[in-house]
């Protein structure tokens, strides 16, 4: 409302100003910013007024940017000038008289308490933004996620997926690097995927999608970066909020959101505890062939998943303001948590003429447990220049995980075959990072940039499978277990140099990555140091047709360093015949991306839509083939990724915010893409033979979203949120297509201060992941749901603030891509 009311009076100003002005008169330039006093932040669509002295019906002006800052022209002569913003005090200079450029430097609007206590709606801020070189979304008003998780939150932002395992893809790309408040946090332990499930959605504010980073960031991630920006309270006071939620499958969680601010110091926390039930299925078919192309026999597996996570996650912090231009800030995070995960699986063995032979069953309890620490200082110091600043920022973080699982397997009816398995699977990450960034402005419209990032990481492994014998000792499996040690140590140096020359502006950067690798097979013997240095240029062009209108081409060098269980020979054997094995001899994949965007505004609809391209070298393929074992007389297949020659990809997508009326939003997202790979892999098969695989193929693919936002009467609203992937080829068969639709209500009680919502998750179940693979002895086909449809019903309460309170404009992601000059 507020957004509408100022840019309403700002056209209704330059209509007049534009059928008063006189032909000749002189023209001067007035130009300034308008900042929130005791906090310097901007103020975004605050109108200035120019009423002129002698005719007051005579007006001019404008409104503010994201910046704060205004720039126009009016006619010298003398003026009563006006600073407003809705709630805040009008800021006043009367009947003087302006004959030059005028420059009013910083204006600082108060508050008005009188006026906050009797406003009901203030500037409702989009529930997506889009910039011309990112998007930010907004967490606080999507109903979508309340009760849920991170990766909730990530699969209802534009350009984004989750597939059903928690793998993160960016316009379908899964290389994409993963942050917490601008740097790699230790909260995102050993896989990423998991500690997006343990975060509670209510602890993040906002996600910022960068397709195309500059320097400033990491060349980690070829497929863009994905900054999770966590809440941080901003308010004077003590203030804050505790949501309670309960769902089906039985979920129950909470969480507390406070914030104590004054002049001197800011305290924040967020705590949460949550007790998730997740039910999931998996089928996979499989025909075996002979020799000579003909049916030996058919196995159907089928698995059924019952998984409980519970913990709680506490994140405390202070912000001290040791002077008006430095700030130091120190927080403590702290994640706890214990899954069980009970895998039961039947394999059900045919033979050629699918005659029933026996039943395995394969039952695998699993319990895990998981605790993260950090440790995180920032120290911020603002010179006197605007935008000079220099930021210091360091974190210390170790992450526990023990997996262990006992497996029992027998063939139904044939207690003989009975046998018991264990796995034992304790992993230990230390990451330590150091970071500085030195900002320096050029004149009015230039500013320089430095810094240098250091990233020491241990990663240490030990999967162990053990069989029970006769005589109830534990003995070792060699050819699945293994001790994996990975140490990475990374030094980084960045410089880059941005100009504006009127409508036109340039940001050119050059990171240095200096990167020493050690994967170490301990198990195997197998030692692999691997030491590199590399240059990643950047460059960013922008031209600005009109305050509307803008475009923007975008060039990057990006690396993909391989981690995980991307490395790690073994992580799993919930399967006897469908294995997973990682390679701990990949190699880093590098990519050349560019990107070319324009952004468009009407009254009530942005049109952002960009054109892309990734040339990759090197980049990982996940493959299925026979690993030269025997189980149960067929061969075990094992999935593995491996390095190929080349990849092209290159797309087209569009995202469009439209607001019809004012109960009603609507903003979709949609990704047409080509992926286009090159290379051959040779391996031996069950009957020592070689196997020479061709994997060029070329697939087309697109992924739509919508999402539909109405307020119905008794201000109730009602969210619906839609998403189809269209089916793709791959060298070794097909992806078939998923749809999956959300549904969301909310209703706001007790004079706004709580808020009721409902939502429900995959409401038709349909958001499973189906593939068939085709190998020179093997066919199958697979389906996967990792989680079932879940209801949540959540309840919020706010204390000293109201559900659409403005949200200052800080930077918390530690600096970004935008450069106004």
């Amino acid at each position: 409302m507020l957004k509408n009311y100022n840019l309403i009076l700002f056209f209704l100003l330059s209509a007049l100003a534009f059928g008063q002005q006189k032909p000749d008169a002189k023209r001067i330039k007035i130009t300034g910013k308008i900042f929130e006093k005791g906090t310097t932040l901007p103020l975004e669509y605050a109108t200035v007024v120019f009423q002129d002295a002698k005719n007051p019906e005579k007006l001019n002006g404008t409104v503010t940017d994201l910046n704060g800052e205004f720039n126009f022209e009016v006619q010298s002569g003398t003026y009563n000038v006006r600073f407003e913003f809705i709630s805040f005090k009008t800021v006043e200079f009367k009947n003087k008289t302006y004959n030059t450029n005028t420059d009013f430097g910083t204006i600082y609007l108060e508050a008005d308490i009188a006026q906050l206590q009797g406003v009901e709606l203030i500037a409702e801020r989009s529930t997506v933004e889009i910039k011309l070189d990112k998007r930010v979304y907004n967490v606080g008003k999507d109903m979508m996620v309340k009760g849920g998780t991170v990766s909730d939150v990530l699969d209802n932002v534009p350009s984004v997926t989750v597939d059903p395992e928690g793998n993160v893809a960016l316009r379908g790309n899964e290389n994409v690097r993963i942050l917490i408040d601008g740097k790699p946090s230790g909260l995102a332990g050993i896989n990423i995927a998991d500690a997006l499930k343990l975060l509670p959605a209510d602890a993040v504010e906002k996600v910022e999608v960068v397709t195309n980073p500059s320097a400033r960031y990491d060349a980690e991630g070829s497929g863009g970066i994905i900054n999770i920006i966590l809440r941080k309270g901003k308010a004077q006071g003590l203030n804050g909020s505790f949501v309670a939620s309960a769902g089906d499958p039985e979920s129950y969680s909470g969480s507390a959101s406070l914030n104590y601010r004054s002049d001197n110091f800011n305290l924040f926390s967020n705590t949460g505890y949550n007790y998730r039930t997740s039910l999931g299925n998996s089928l996979t078919n499989s025909t075996y062939f002979d020799n000579t192309g003909a049916v030996n026999n058919y196995i159907d597996e089928r698995r059924n998943n019952e998984r409980l996570n519970k913990g709680y996650n506490t994140n405390f912090g202070v912000e001290l303001f040791i002077d008006k231009t430095t700030s130091w800030t120190n927080s403590l995070t702290v994640q706890n948590s214990r899954g069980e995960n009970p895998d039961n699986v039947f394999f059900y063995n045919y033979d050629n003429a699918r005659n029933a032979t026996f039943t395995r069953n394969r039952f695998n309890d699993q319990r895990s447990k998981d605790f993260t620490f950090e440790y995180a200082t920032n120290f911020t110091k603002n010179f006197k220049k605007e935008d000079h600043k220099l930021t210091i920022d360091m974190s210390f973080s170790e992450n526990r995980e023990n997996d262990n699982a006992i497996i029992n397997d027998q063939i139904l009816g044939d207690p003989s075959t009975a046998f018991t398995e264990r796995t034992l699977n304790p992993q230990n990450q230390n990451r330590n990072l150091f970071q500085t960034d030195y900002v320096l402005p050029l004149g009015e419209n230039s500013r320089f940039e430095a810094g240098y990032r250091g990233s020491f990481q241990k990663n240490l492994t030990d999967f162990d499978i053990s069989a029970l014998d006769a005589g109830g000792n534990w003995v070792r499996n060699d050819v699945y277990s293994n001790l994996l040690e990975y140490k990475e140590n990374i030094n980084a140096f960045y410089m880059q140099f941005g100009s504006k020359i009127n409508k036109f502006s340039y940001f050119l950067g050059l990171r240095f990555e200096d990167s020493n690798i050690e994967v170490n097979s301990i198990s195997a013997n197998d030692y692999n140091t691997k030491n590199y240095n590399n240059f990643f240029p950047t460059a960013t062009v922008n031209y600005e047709f009109s305050e509307t209108s803008s475009m923007s081409l975008s060039y990057s060098k990006r690396i993909n360093r391989p981690r995980g269980r991307f490395l790690n020979p073994f992580s799993t054997y919930s399967s006897r015949i469908n294995i997973f094995r990682g390679n701990p001899d990949l190699n880093p994949a590098y990519t050349n991306s560019i990107d070319l965007g324009y952004l468009k505004r009407w009254n009530k609809v942005t049109f952002n839509t960009s054109a892309y391209v990734n040339i990759t070298d090197d980049s990982f393929q996940f493959i299925r083939r026979e690993s030269g074992l025997i189980a149960d007389g067929v061969p075990v297949i094992e999935s593995t990724p491996i390095n190929l020659a080349t990849e092209l990809r290159a797309g087209f997508e569009f995202n469009i915010n439209y607001s019809p009326f004012k109960w009603w939003k609507l903003n979709s997202n949609f990704n047409l893409f080509r992926n286009e790979t090159k290379g051959d892999y040779r391996y031996i098969n069950s009957v020592n033979t070689e196997v020479v695989q061709n994997f060029d193929n070329t697939a087309t693919s697109w992924f739509t979203r919508i999402s539909s936002k109405v307020t119905l009467p008794y201000k109730i609203d009602w969210q619906v949120n839609a998403t189809y992937h269209a089916p793709e080829n791959n060298a070794q068969g097909r992806r078939y297509d998923m749809t999956s639709v959300n549904l969301a209500f909310s209703k706001d009680v007790l004079k706004d201060k709580g808020t009721i919502a409902l939502n429900v998750s995959d409401l038709f179940n349909t958001r499973k992941r189906r593939w068939e693979t085709n190998l020179e002895n093997i066919t199958s086909y697979s389906e996967f749901q990792w989680r079932q449809r879940q209801i949540n019903l959540s309840f919020t309460y706010r204390f000293n603030k109201k559900k659409n309170e403005r949200e200052n404009n800080r930077r918390d992601d530690g600096g970004g891509d935008d450069f106004v000059g």
